[in-house]
């Protein structure tokens, strides 16, 4: 699979940068579902959710005998996680995910009890309860056959959870001086912003800090610098060209080409050997009346190597991207054909493009 990247184009401001300040914070708690159709929890491998089912009673008045021991099979223990967006207010609410921690089969149909959603600093932000949506399921017949589609052990509760604290922001901390930080760091992309900013409200207004980040200088009063803020994310910008870069994901195949990708003059030549080997095993038996003889199988292999014709094509000088492309597909080369050419060329120094493999 090859994907190609279009060169840059204008952008707005907004999708380039995030303003320094505003960002999301991860929440996380552990809870109980239940009402599970006997696909929960096998307790005795996971104690840890009976504990938790008996700390619950407790609550409400309920004391398990030390010496009876429930066998669940309609609760599971799960960790609920969640994303706190940038100037959530109490009240709000958040989508959660919920996800088995034991052993159960599928969480599909329970119901997840109050759970209170932390922070990293140990505080409760947010409290999460209501049914288990899954998009996975499974089956399992008393043969031990089973079937199973996606996930069903990990679900999503849409609007499940309830803000109870908001997070300080340092949106504005510094006055009217507002700091963009580039979502991927350039140091033409960094002027650019610069430049453009101030060519609508005047000189002075901003300036690059490095190649991540731009100061931009706006209004005191908070309601003025919101709205002023919203305009300043709407300037269209022209980022800077992407770099020369080739990544390739070995897994998948899948090769992706930069724009700016260039090769000097080279030839390669591209073959691949096939090795088959066939096992026929023979029965060898002795003749009839004879006397200790065996039946033994004796193995019979046939190996057989094959090399497929070998393409040659060749690199002109400034070679760019389509070019590549082409030639690869006239000698019908798979993707990772492609990754062996792609690394051989880089090897030779003909490739001026970094090589990036995930």
């Amino acid at each position: 699979m090859f994907a190609i990247t279009h060169p840059a184009h204008a952008d707005k401001i907004r999708d380039l940068a995030q303003v320094a300040g505003v960002r999301s914070n991860q929440l996380i708690g552990y809870g109980l579902v239940v009402g599970l159709d006997g696909s929960g929890d096998q307790t005795t491998q996971t104690p840890f959710t009976t504990q938790s089912l008996e700390n619950m009673l407790v609550q409400f008045g309920i004391t398990v005998p030390a010496s009876a021991r429930p066998q669940l099979k309609n609760a599971a223990a799960v960790t609920v996680t969640a994303q706190l967006p940038p100037f959530a207010k109490p009240g709000q609410v958040i989508d959660i995910t919920v996800a088995s921690i034991g052993n159960a089969k599928s969480i599909r149909g329970g119901e997840l009890l109050m759970t209170p959603l932390r922070g990293a600093d140990g505080n409760v932000y947010a409290m999460a309860q209501g049914s288990v949506v899954v998009g996975g399921v499974s089956a399992q017949g008393k043969s031990g056959s089973s079937v199973q589609v996606n996930i069903s052990a990990s679900g999503r509760v849409p609007n499940g959870a309830t803000v109870e604290r908001s997070v300080a922001s340092s949106f504005g901390a510094n006055g009217g001086d507002l700091v963009l930080n580039l979502n991927t760091p350039d140091f033409t992309t960094a002027a650019h912003i610069a430049e453009a900013v101030n060519r609508t409200y005047g000189a002075g207004t901003a300036s690059a800090i490095d190649g991540g980040s731009v100061s931009v200088r706006g209004p005191v009063d908070p309601s003025q610098r919101v709205a002023w803020l919203g305009a300043i994310q709407g300037i269209e910008v022209t980022p800077g060209d992407a770099p020369a870069r080739v990544v390739v994901n070995s897994r998948t195949g899948t090769v992706v080409i930069g724009s700016e990708v260039r090769v000097t003059p080279a030839a390669v030549a591209h073959g691949s050997i096939q090795v088959t080997i066939s096992e026929q095993p023979q029965v060898s038996q002795p003749g009839p009346f004879s006397k200790g003889g065996q039946t033994v199988v004796v193995p019979n292999s046939d190996v057989q190597v094959s090399e497929d014709g070998g393409h040659m094509f060749k690199f002109g000088p400034g070679t760019n991207l389509d070019t590549i492309v082409r030639a690869v597909n006239q000698v019908g080369a798979s993707p990772s054909d492609l990754i062996s050419i792609l690394q051989a060329l880089k090897q030779a120094g003909a490739l001026h493009a970094e090589l990036v493999v995930i």
